[in-house]
């Protein structure tokens, strides 16, 4: 299941298809947004932002496409003329002179005015986004400490967009592993020292998951790449204990851990 650094980068291959381009044809598979196709052409995307799966396409007359991946939604890019083999259903198709961007399977598409935006019932409820660069350790800090999260055990927690959007069931196992936290514990039981880590590893790992792409190269002595510690290793020795890393259910998810040194 795609996570916060998969969503991302698929954004990022969409921006570099269609960014900045005006578009020469729109298509919606809905009636509903059936009348923005003539309002599109000639317009541009000029960003597009991700909430955890959700992807905001921004165009240049501020109008925002709202897409929401669900369980099967899926984004590509095609050039102009080419036919994409698939038995997927095609919902959305943004085309400029050369690129074509196609979104398939999705069915929550909305287009948004700027007002809408501030009330959309989604946007609204999910938690700032981890691979966003203006979020910092202290505003996690604080959301982790606030009533709302305070008391809310971390294997729930972790998977809860309404607390941090973009992170899944890799991330939550990795991030408490490399905190040395078990997915029972709470905010409210933390000392200073591990709140700051946890802060942190919230941020810096799927950071570093997304500008690595989870590719390992042991030749490279510069920075940091990430790679599992503890996700798929079931019966593996632990990096840092060596203790037998040992594979349960939490928060209905396959939860990953070090009961040796996850305390």
């Amino acid at each position: 299941m795609p996570e916060g650094p998969e969503i991302r980068r698929a954004a990022d291959s969409l921006e570099a298809a269609i960014k900045g381009k005006p578009l020469t044809d729109a298509w919606f598979a809905f009636p509903q947004l059936k009348p923005y196709e003539a309002q599109l052409i000639g317009q541009s995307v000029t960003h597009i932002e991700t909430r955890g799966k959700a992807l905001l396409t921004h165009f240049t007359h501020n109008l925002t496409l709202y897409s929401h991946n669900q369980l099967y939604g899926v984004w590509r890019v095609i050039n102009v003329g080419e036919q994409l083999q698939t038995n997927r259903v095609l919902r959305v198709r943004l085309q400029t002179a050369e690129k074509a961007i196609l979104l398939y399977s999705a069915s929550d598409i909305e287009m948004l005015t700027p007002e809408q935006l501030l009330t959309h019932p989604f946007l609204q409820r999910v938690g700032p986004d981890v691979l966003d660069l203006r979020l910092t350790a202290d505003e996690v800090k604080a959301r982790l400490l606030s009533p709302a999260f305070r008391n809310r055990q971390f294997s729930g927690l972790l998977l809860d967009q309404a607390f941090l959007a973009g992170l899944g069931n890799y991330l939550r196992v990795e991030i408490l592993w490399e905190v040395g936290l078990a997915g029972q514990c709470k905010a409210s039981q933390l000392n200073e020292v591990q709140l700051d880590a946890l802060s942190h590893a919230l941020l810096e790992i799927p950071r570093l998951s997304y500008n690595t792409r989870g590719v390992v190269d042991e030749n490279k002595h510069h920075g940091a790449l990430f790679r599992f510690k503890v996700f798929h290793r079931e019966g593996k020795p632990c990096e840092r204990c060596g203790g037998a890393i040992e594979r349960t259910m939490l928060s209905s998810r396959p939860f990953y851990w070090c009961p040796q040194c996850q305390k």
